[in-house]
């Protein structure tokens, strides 16, 4: 059959159709190399497009960045996944606008500055100084380059100048300084009366139609969370250094190589004692000294105590109230001309006058500890852990190379690798986002297992390291997966009852307050309108009274000026649900004072910055309007 299609085709016409079938192929393959057509697009900013891939990459970012740093308190149904991707494409669009204006007024960021940026960065880090392995291996966690990563910084970098520019536009006059400072000091007279919620619960009965509508209405209340079970590999340097076998010819041929550094080199105890030379002294002045010290030299040895003559003749502040004495010390530690006679000295005898930078001494050497090195027997247990750590952490980079390829060339499943690298093959229980124990209590772990190419994809993970500067590693994979979905009717009837109840409790709570506040500004008294309540007058409160719950407070310095003789009223919901009816009888503003020190210019300075970000997002809210923004609908993994 082949042989006869190949005879057949010969000629113009054969060629005509080759060519007619070769031009789609070729558009097509052209189109896929660039990606014309096959990526999605979720937003265009004036012409810029913003992809799905960018908007999921950006999104598990922030999602990774608010679990490292909330820690025990993230809690993932704060950050459902569609609202998260929407604020995250809202921040998207606001910096591409941001960054078009910038660029468009000639706004620059040099090559110099972003790495300036990325060497000060310490997650980068490593013993205080820049580590680029550090630098590719977290780049390479959140699905970036070097290249991709520097250009989102000198985005970041050129938005800031923006923002700087803006914000240091900004000034304010002293008249808004002291409006300032009257609010700030400013006090309010009020009283209030707490309504308990308890007081207003009933148990009537609730009718079907009604839990039925409550369960309609809120459903996304009474969903089960999302999660997933794991199949795992765990690459672990401390497992790794406890299989090693490290015989002891080894260790002792490590032992002979660096003998040295396990001898205590010699150690002397000395004590001197000093008459200093002023740096300007001439040479009679320094002979005059000299001949001092030999006169105290002599006294020593004719019997007195070298303590009690240093105590009383020593000029060095620190070790004369201790009998000259200087501690033990180690060649090299003092001036080398100190040095060099303290340790040619015989323990008990007592130096000639030396000349230091410092004045004259008279040295004496107390004890000699002579220099040791620590048996092969002592160090043999120190060199076992540090030779097996060495051997493990040299294997560990090697296995993790190969267990991030073989797991990107199968990824469908992690047997392969888990034979080839000999490592057990584990499987988690069901897991949410938050996350569960060992490996799984770390955002980075918990964040690709819910990405969209782990989740979504139902591939292999990347090489995963959940700690810094901790050498372990994990790649896994979606074995199963339990989408968000909304529990039974029956399995939540008595929360939806609890709920109901509570809220028509509140409910009747604030029509009460409402009906309580009403007859007080019509001038009943507190005691004929809430006759059941309990008044409390704290008298005049300012804003941070914190024996005041802050409900009241934030209600009575946002409440009108009251009227003569008549209160002005509101009601606030306590944070215990409880309500109460608040009254303002009299407001009394703080006092202008002259500026003293350096208060004044740091108030001044923190309602500059505070204009200056009002201005600067109402600029970002024009430049969006003004902007021609195309949306498209937002899809999310439980849509895959």
């Amino acid at each position: 059959m082949l042989q006869a299609i190949r005879e057949r085709a010969q000629g113009w016409l054969a060629w005509v159709i080759v060519a007619l079938i070769s031009i789609p192929f070729a558009l097509w393959g052209i189109q896929s190399y660039l990606g014309v057509g096959g990526e999605p697009v979720v937003a265009t900013v004036n012409g810029v497009e913003i992809t799905d891939r960018d908007l999921s990459r950006r999104a598990q970012q922030a999602r990774l960045e608010l679990r490292e740093r909330l820690g025990a308190a993230y809690d993932p149904a704060l950050f459902e996944e569609g609202r998260l991707r929407a604020e995250v494409l809202d921040d998207m669009i606001r910096q591409t606008l941001l960054l078009d204006v910038s660029n468009r007024i000639g706004m620059r960021v040099s090559d110099e500055e972003v790495r300036m940026q990325i060497l000060a960065e310490s997650a980068f880090q490593r013993d205080g100084r820049f580590d680029r392995e550090a630098y590719e291996r977290l780049l390479s966690m959140q699905g970036l380059s070097p290249a991709q990563f520097e250009e989102q910084l000198r985005q970041q970098l050129i938005g800031n100048q923006l923002l700087r520019a803006v914000v240091g536009s900004e000034l304010i006059t002293s008249r808004e300084l002291d409006d300032y400072r009257r609010l700030v000091g400013q006090t309010r007279e009020l009283s209030y009366a707490v309504m308990p919620v308890a007081d207003f619960r009933s148990d009537a009965p609730i009718g079907e139609e009604e839990i039925q509508a409550f369960y309609d209405a809120n459903a996304a209340r009474f969903q089960s969370p999302e999660t997933v079970k794991l199949d795992y590999l765990v690459l672990d340097v401390a497992e790794l250094a406890k299989g090693a076998e490290i015989g002891d010819d080894e260790l002792r041929r490590v032992y002979e190589e660096d003998r040295s550094r396990f001898g205590q080199p010699e150690q002397r105890s000395v004590r001197h004692l000093l008459l200093t030379v002023p740096p300007d002294a001439d040479e009679a002045a320094a002979q005059a000294v000299e001949s001092r010290l030999q006169a105290i030299r002599d006294r020593i040895l004719a019997g007195e105590a070298f303590e009690e003559v240093a105590r009383s003749e020593s000029q060095d502040p620190g070790s004369a109230s201790e009998g000259g004495s200087l501690g033990t010390i180690e060649q090299g530690l003092m001036d080398p001309v100190f040095d060099t006679v303290a340790f040619g000295l015989p323990a008990g005898e007592l130096s000639e006058p030396v000349r230091t930078r410092f004045g004259y001494h008279l040295i004496e050497v107390t004890e000699i500890v002579p220099a040791a090195v620590k048996s092969f027997d002592e160090v043999k247990d120190e060199l076992r852990a540090e030779v097996s750590r060495q051997r493990a952490e040299s294997l560990f980079y090697d296995l993790g190379e190969r267990l991030a390829n073989v797991a990107y060339e199968s990824p469908d499943s992690l047997e392969p690798a888990a034979d080839e690298l000999g490592l057990a093959l584990q499987q988690s229980d069901w897991l949410g986002r938050e996350g569960g124990e060992g490996v799984f209590a770390y955002p980075r772990v918990m964040g690709a297992a819910f990405s969209d190419e782990v989740l979504g994809g139902r591939n292999n993970s990347d090489l995963i390291e959940p700690e810094r500067d901790v050498l372990r590693a994990v790649v896994l994979r979606v074995a199963d997966h339990r989408v968000a979905a909304v529990k039974p009717l029956e399995e939540v009837r008595d929360e939806i009852v609890e709920a109901l109840r509570s809220e028509r409790a509140r409910e009747a709570a604030l029509q009460a307050a409402e009906s309580a506040a009403e007859r007080l500004r019509q001038g009943t008294s507190w005691s004929e309108a809430i006759p059941s309540a309990v008044l409390e007058t704290p008298g005049a409160v300012g804003r941070d009274l914190q024996s005041v719950p802050a409900p009241i407070r934030g209600l009575a310095f946002t409440l009108a000026a009251p009227g003569d003789g008549v209160p002005s009223v509101g009601t606030a919901v306590l944070e215990d649900g409880d309500v109460a009816v608040v009254g303002v009888t009299q407001i009394k503003d703080g006092e202008v004072t002259p500026p003293e020190g350096p208060s004044s210019a740091s108030e001044a300075e923190m309602l500059v910055q505070l204009l200056g970000r009002h201005v600067y997002d109402a600029m970002l809210a024009d430049m969006e309007m003004r902007a021609k923004v195309e949306r498209n609908p937002l899809k999310t993994t439980s849509d895959l």
